[in-house]
């Protein structure tokens, strides 16, 4: 009789850890979760064109990128782009912004200030 009453005891007691194990594994269904929005901020679309130019390079992730314009503020000439691209011939991304009076340029490798001025 006594070795029944162990043998019921471990076999509830076996039962219940198992229960207890399978129930703790349970995944939470997705109407259960609640998203965290505390930190998500929803970038703000840029309002200059320059502005749109310039975020387009940056999302390119390159390590240099540089501005370009004429001192006296008139647009880039051909002569002007030549030169550029001439000067700075591992540049990958060249956008021309502002009414043709600004170029950005966009690349991982670094250029030589004085060529350029």
């Amino acid at each position: 009789m006594k070795s029944l009453l162990i043998r019921s005891a471990i076999a509830t007691f076996g039962t219940a850890l198992l229960l207890t194990s399978l129930s703790a594994c349970r995944r939470s269904s997705p109407q259960d979760e609640t998203p965290d929005t505390s930190t998500y901020r929803p970038e703000s679309t840029p309002a200059t064109q320059f502005e749109r130019d310039l975020k387009f390079v940056r999302d390119g992730h390159y390590t240099h990128i540089w501005i370009f314009s004429r001192k006296d503020g008139k647009p880039l000439t051909k002569e002007d782009s030549d030169s550029l691209r001439t000067n700075a011939p591992k540049v990958v991304d060249w956008v021309t912004t502002d009414a043709n009076k600004k170029v950005i340029g966009g690349s991982n490798f670094d250029i030589d200030p004085r060529i350029v001025r």
